[in-house]
Formats: C-alpha cells, sequence, structure tokens
C-alpha cells in the first residue's frame, strides 16, 4: 500500500495576526505528550517578562520545528554570513531596576 497524495495546504492568516509580535525570550515546558513554549519579551532594567504568546504542541511537531528551524539557519547563514552568538552577557541589575555599576 502506498502512501496518500500530498495534499496542498492553502495558508490563511489574518491581519492582527500577520502584524507579528517581537519576541526575546522563550521558555519551554514539557511532559511526556506535549510541549508548551513561552515567547515572551524582556525589556532592559525590568525583572519581568511579557509572555506574548503560547504555542502547546505535540513532540513529534516540536521536533519537525526544530529540524525546520536548523535547515533555515543553515540557508540565512549561507546568504547572509554567521549570526553572531558571542555577545557579553548583560551587566547585573541592581534592585529598584538601575543598572550596577
Amino acid at each position: 500500500m502506498s502512501d496518500p497524495a500530498p495534499v496542498p495546504l492553502k495558508i490563511t492568516i489574518d491581519e492582527t495576526t500577520a502584524q507579528g509580535q517581537y519576541v526575546n525570550f522563550a521558555n519551554i515546558l514539557h511532559n511526556p505528550t506535549e510541549f508548551v513554549i513561552d515567547f515572551g519579551r524582556v525589556v532592559p532594567g525590568r525583572p519581568d517578562v511579557k509572555v506574548m504568546c503560547r504555542i502547546l504542541t505535540t513532540p513529534y511537531h516540536v521536533k519537525q520545528i526544530a529540524q525546520a528551524l536548523v535547515q533555515n539557519i543553515q540557508v540565512y547563514e549561507r546568504n547572509f554570513g554567521e549570526i553572531r552568538s558571542d555577545f557579553p552577557a548583560p551587566a547585573p541589575v541592581a534592585q529598584g531596576g538601575n543598572q550596577a555599576n
């Protein structure tokens, strides 16, 4: 028995979702049956993180997403150069939200 022919997907997106959200933080939780990925925004000098989006998915799908990210990073770096990740850690923040010296 052969696999069924793939069905072309029609992807739609509403205007609000198309605007997107800027995020610079992710937190990942999991159990045996699902992954929960929170995407959020950290603002310098503030100790809180505002979660902008929560994704719940299966282990199978999160592995597909991880593989797609690796492939897309490779394509990006071939076209635009290596993505730097060697930045120094941010300075500690003192109580009250002021930068420590």
